[in-house]
């Protein structure tokens, strides 16, 4: 009997699959690839979830779908949780993948890692079984970890699995799974907190500012937005100014040939990336933030180069460093 368990790499998820493993089941884990997890900054990028499925020996299947995830954020039907985590929805897609690979693989049914209580939008009881119905598994949800607080599944119902054997773990309480994790012996497993940026002020005001400005939303925005200090200017140009010599680097890696890149010229300092129609007061601005957060910015001017890597060759401004009142009124979180 062939199950697939939704399988971030994270405790919860670890222990759902193992406690299904003991009950001789055979288990595929499907990895859903996230851009806006905080471990991944590109798909291939080594996860939690890669690490946690050899621990277990089980097959990792990993999937990536930008485009369903960027269009579902957009518009949510269930809305935003407390920041910008359209969490009932992101299940719902959750799920619709994970119907959609149990077609593809014959398996029988699916197995989260959820806990009733956990997550305050998603993870309350009468949601749960809403978007179990939402996406046609009705009754083909097996939850280990909060079984005995739920209705019994059907794979429970026809002794596919052995109820008497899952739990009732309820809460935010984690104690109750590292408990059961050191029983199993199980100790590498990553930390419950951070799981996803949307939730993280700061990212979620970049995230709705770039929602206002964009229409076709790609990965690469989304990479963008995890680097660097965040400024909209006039004519909608997006500014980015590195902090240390880390996002500086990848800043030049994220820049697209239409882009402007401009660098202190006498001082260290950031490397700032211009994305837009900019005008010559547009890009005179961003060489003054380029100025105000390098070596320089005490001096009452500063020059500053810009290059373009579509069409070569490099200006020079010498600007004043940007004030903090402009910095105030322009910069997008914090």
């Amino acid at each position: 009997m062939k199950c697939i368990v939704l399988f971030s790499g994270g405790l919860d998820s670890i222990l759902a699959t193992r406690l299904m493993l003991d009950q001789g089941l055979e288990v595929e884990a499907l990895h859903l690839i996230n851009d806006f997890h905080p471990r991944l900054s590109a798909p291939g990028a080594g996860t939690p979830a890669r690490r946690a499925a050899r621990l277990l020996g089980v097959p990792l299947h990993e999937m990536y779908e930008p485009d369903r995830f960027l269009a579902m954020l957009r518009n949510p039907q269930y809305g935003y949780g407390s920041n910008l985590n359209p969490c009932i929805d992101c299940r719902l897609l959750l799920l619709t993948l994970a119907k959609e690979r149990m077609a593809e693989t014959g398996a029988r049914f699916v197995v989260t890692g959820e806990v009733v209580g956990e997550r305050p939008m998603s993870q309350r009881r009468d949601i749960m079984l809403a978007i179990e119905k939402r996406t046609g598994l009705t009754g083909y949800v097996v939850r280990p970890l909060s079984a005995q607080l739920l209705p019994p599944s059907i794979p429970e119902s026809e002794g596919w699995v052995d109820r008497t054997r899952l739990l009732a773990i309820r809460g935010r309480s984690r104690k109750p799974q590292m408990a059961l994790a050191e029983k199993f012996g199980i100790r590498d497993y990553p930390t419950p907190a951070g799981g996803c940026l949307l939730t993280d002020p700061t990212f979620a005001a970049r995230v709705r500012d770039l929602l206002r400005h964009e229409v076709h939303l790609t990965p690469a925005d989304i990479r963008l937005l995890k680097v660097g200090r965040h400024f909209r200017l006039a004519g909608g140009v997006r500014v980015v100014v590195g902090r240390n010599e880390r996002e500086n680097e990848e800043l030049l890696a994220l820049a697209q040939p239409q882009d402007y890149l401009l660098d202190a010229a006498d001082y260290p300092g950031p490397t700032t990336l211009v994305r837009g129609e900019a005008t010559q007061d547009v890009l005179r601005e961003a060489a003054a933030l380029t100025a105000r957060y390098g070596k320089g910015r005490g001096l009452a001017m500063v020059r500053v180069l810009m290059r373009r890597p579509a069409s070569g060759g490099e200006t020079v401004y010498e600007v004043a460093p940007a004030s903090e009142d402009f910095i105030a009124a322009h910069r997008i979180g914090s």
